[in-house]
């Protein structure tokens, strides 16, 4: 990673909140070099220059420990994780975090276990599969603090993807753009139905840049009805 690259961490971070060690922006460096060298490869990401790899992988990444404190030895799931975002980041920061990053493409998450491998990364889970079919499993129905994702997929599919990951009083998390008022409106009813309470909503613009996202984080109030999530495929095609 460049030196403004590893600057624009650092600086962007600190705007956050968060205070990074030499240790840890070394990690972000290794991680940009892998990223970029594997991409050469299999298409993980569409963003190559190492300073937009900073803000828009990294810092936002990143952007929920600025609104949302994550206790120590929290559990956590990536839905959809894709090249490791928000995972390894969050990883990065919080080490003792207990993460598990759930793909369904097996390339992304051999791309993954080099990261895990060369970062030195503890308390990591790679899980092939779909959601839906792991969320039905007791290895993992509703047993996490918080379950995110970035997945590009509506709130109210994503929801149905997240929400049966989380225990009772943790938390879904979505990762989103800016103008999202409609579609969490929409969403409405299927948080409900899956057991979320109304979502609390975190509009803000990237460090470094003009890029705007937002943070949607849902608490769980009750157990997610059996039923749900229904068989791969059917929340795509018919959301709640």
């Amino acid at each position: 990673m460049a030196d403004s690259a590893r600057e624009i961490v650092s600086s962007g971070a600190a705007e956050l909140g968060i205070a990074l060690s030499d240790r840890q922006l070394d990690m972000f460096d290794a991680f940009t070099a892998l990223l970029l060298e594997w991409n050469k490869k299999f298409n993980l990401t569409r963003i190559t220059e190492p300073e937009e790899i900073a803000v828009r992988h990294y810092l936002d990444s990143l952007s929920l420990l600025a609104v949302e404190d994550v206790p120590g030895g929290s559990t956590m799931i990536d839905v959809g994780t894709g090249a490791g975002f928000p995972a390894v980041p969050l990883k990065i920061v919080l080490p003792d975090l207990d993460m598990t990053m759930l793909d369904s493409v097996r390339k992304k998450l051999t791309f993954l276990d080099t990261v895990v491998r060369e970062l030195d990364l503890s308390d990591v889970e790679l899980v092939h599969g779909r959601a839906e079919s792991l969320g039905r499993e007791e290895r993992y129905r509703e047993r996490f603090d918080f379950a995110v994702s970035r997945a590009v997929a509506r709130l109210n599919v994503l929801a149905e993807y997240c929400i049966p990951f989380c225990r009772v009083g943790g938390k879904f998390v979505a990762y989103k753009g800016p103008d999202v008022d409609e579609e969490i409106q929409g969403a409405a009813e299927a948080l409900r139905t899956l057991g979320g309470r109304s979502a609390a909503v975190h509009e803000f613009t990237l460090p470094h840049s003009d890029v705007h996202r937002t943070l949607v984080i849902v608490k769980k109030s009750r157990v997610t009805p059996n039923r749900y999530p229904r068989k791969a495929g059917v929340p795509e095609r018919n959301p709640l």
